[in-house]
């Protein structure tokens, strides 16, 4: 008799544990959230006020003042075009949604660079 034992979907496993943190996490118009999605080729950020579905900035690595550089170099320019865009639209405090990735890499260094540029979380 083989006994198989089958490694968890890394995703899957990160996708419910995402699921499980937004239950409890909802961005509002005075305190909106900063959600950020990472792919193996980019980073993706979103301040996004969840009452009324709209998403208020977004940078992310397919803008074009995000090309050069390694993945976390890339994250921390995105991480400072995001706050610098949330700030001109009059936002400074936001809830951090890290998307149930690990706060380590390229999702840290793009929540320093945002805190560095004024947004509060």
């Amino acid at each position: 008799m083989k006994i198989v034992i089958s490694k968890p979907d890394k995703n899957k496993v990160r996708q419910k544990r995402h699921r499980r943190v937004r239950g409890k996490l909802s961005g509002t118009a005075d305190r909106p959230r900063l959600n950020v999605f990472r792919s193996n080729t980019g980073i993706y950020a979103q301040v996004i006020d969840d009452v009324a579905g709209v998403t208020l900035a977004s940078a992310s690595t397919l803008d074009k003042e995000v090309s050069k550089g390694t993945k976390t170099e890339q994250a921390v320019v995105v991480g400072r075009l995001v706050a610098e865009r949330a700030v001109a639209k009059g936002i400074s405090e936001v809830v951090f949604d890290r998307g149930g990735y690990l706060y380590h890499g390229r999702v840290k260094a793009l929540a320093d660079a945002a805190r560095e540029n004024g947004l509060k979380f």
